[in-house]
Parts: C-alpha cells; structure tokens; sequence
C-alpha cells in the first residue's frame, strides 16, 4: 500500500518565556497509508491536535519534515503553499461552534475554498455547495442562512462540507465528535465512513474515546506528553496493548453497559499529565507509570517493533 502522508520527527515548540518552551510534538513519525484510517488518541495536551494542524501546515514545523505523495512540504506555508496544498489535505476542526464565521452564509462557508481557486463560475460554486450539503445531509435552501440558526450536529456537517468540497486526498479530523450529543456522533462517524468509502479518502482521526477509535480505524497510534508511545493495527492495540499508558487509557475507558460500568474496579491513571515545559530526558510517563523502573527516570526509550507491525516505546521491551 502507497505511503500517501508521512511524518519523519515531527516537532513543534512554543516559546512563551526566556528560557522557556512548550514540546508539544517532539519527534513524532509516522507513515500514513493512502485510503487507510489511523486513529490518534491520548489525553488532553498529549499533543494531537498541536501533531495534526503541524501536519496540515496550519502551524510552522520547529523541525522534522512532512511528505505528501512523496514530496517535501514547506516548514512554514506561505500564501500561494495555502493555495496549491489546500486541495490535497484538509482539516476538520473540533469545535462547531468558534470554527465557523458567524458573518458568513453556509453558501459563502462551504464554497469558499472553491472561490480562492478561482478556477470555477458563481453559478458552479452554487451548485456544488448545493450538492454537497445533500451528500452531508443538509438542504440546498440551508445556504442563506447563517450557523447560529443550525444545531451542533449539523454546524459539523457544514464544517465537513466546507472542507471536502475541494475533494481533498488527507484530511485531518480533529476530535470531530467530541462536541457533540451521543447520539449526533454515530451519525457523524457513519458520514466520514461513507464519505471515506466513496472519495477514497486518507483520515487521521483524532478522538479521546478509544472505543469509536478502534471501530473507525485501521490502526491506532497513542501519543503522551508529546511523543508517540504505541502504534499498531487498532484492534491489536485495544486489545493486546503494550505501553502500560495505552493500557491505563482502555481500561479507563467507560463500558457501554451501567451494570458492568458500577461493578468494575476503576483502573484510571493516577496523577495529572507533567508540564510539557522544558521536558526532561527519559520516558514522560516514568512519574504515573506502576511499572516504573530505575532507568526510566533519566534513559528515553527506542522505537521496538513487538509484533506484526505493532510498535512501542517503553523500557519494558528493550
């Protein structure tokens, strides 16, 4: 299978004092196949949201390099990179709310992409963002109105449209349903699902619930503090996890069923996630991990493949 986006050491630092600087990435890589689904979990400021838009070019690289379709992208966009990239990678933003213009119509929101390329008539974008809220499951007399007069639910349909009506190859969905009610975010997955099936489409689906992760994806990577700790195929990872993180995070995870949820014995990982502030040598998880070991403290773990394609960070293994 053709690598169609990949990341090779990855990093993005804030500086926000003398001295002082936020690792949001440090060093990730990662091979991302074409049609294929990897599922990005972790904690909140693990990284995967910083990892996902540095991908995308919505934030300059610190270092490392991102190749799509074998070619080397910019460290920093510039305007005409927006332009010539746009159309093969995309971004599906969290939060339907703040990431929609409030002064815009869904037609202005939704063909806006098509109206920088410049390559199509008004009476074209018209029809397209017609079609397209059809295929996301809105009505083409939605386009006059403005996104205080939708639902959540259907704001983040508008959001899809907007960013699939340029029918990108790679599009990144940053925790696409995690603003969403329980029973809007099945009918919002099932969408990328079919949406994936009938463009082809290249997904990384960053999410907290592990559970819709392993459903959705082809395989699973888990980052902590910064850098990726487990990659494998995602039922491999849900399953058999290496990383004792990964395994803190599917135990944490709560069971459909409230019978079962009230008896299990709560396994959640203690402590907070550290500073990701001028990070210390050794492995990021040492100080909330049970299986800590001396050497854990000041020795940074390699990269070890423990099974078919399933990979780990952790000193437990090397």
């Amino acid at each position: 299978m053709n690598v169609l986006v990949e990341a090779k050491n990855l990093t993005k630092h804030f500086k926000i004092a003398k001295g002082k600087i936020v690792h949001a990435c440090d060093g990730v890589s990662l091979k991302i196949h074409a049609k294929e689904i990897v599922g990005l979990v972790g904690e909140s400021g693990s990284g995967k949201t910083t990892f996902g838009r540095t991908v995308v070019g919505l934030w300059d690289k610190t270092d490392g390099e991102v190749f799509y379709d074998n070619q080397v992208l910019p460290q920093a966009y510039s305007a005409s990179d927006f332009r010539k990239y746009a159309k093969h990678m995309q971004l599906i933003f969290q939060d339907p709310y703040s990431s929609l213009n409030p002064r815009m119509t869904v037609k202005e929101i939704v063909g806006e992409g098509l109206r920088v390329q410049g390559k199509l008539s008004a009476n074209q974008i018209n029809e397209k963002v017609a079609d397209w809220l059809r295929r996301v499951g809105l009505e083409p007399d939605h386009m006059s109105r403005y996104p205080h007069e939708f639902s959540g639910g259907q704001r983040q349909r508008i959001g899809i449209a907007r960013a699939l009506i340029v029918e990108p190859k790679f599009v990144v969905c940053d925790e696409p349903i995690s603003a969403l009610d329980v029973s809007v975010q099945a009918q919002v997955v099932n969408l990328l699902d079919e949406l994936k099936k009938s463009m082809g489409l290249t997904l990384l689906f960053i999410a907290h619930d592990l559970s819709m992760v392993r459903y959705v994806s082809d395989r699973m990577a888990v980052m902590y503090l910064g850098s990726m700790v487990e990659l494998g195929p995602a039922n491999e990872v849900y399953f058999r996890p290496k990383h004792p993180y990964t395994d803190f995070l599917i135990q944490s995870n709560p069971e459909p069923d409230p019978k079962l949820e009230r008896q299990r014995t709560n396994k959640s990982i203690k402590g907070e996630i550290p500073s990701p502030i001028n990070v210390k040598p050794g492995c990021r998880f040492a100080g909330r991990c049970p299986k800590s070991m001396p050497h854990c403290q000041n020795e940074t773990p390699k990269w070890k493949e423990v099974g078919k394609d399933h990979f780990v960070a952790c000193h437990l293994y090397t």
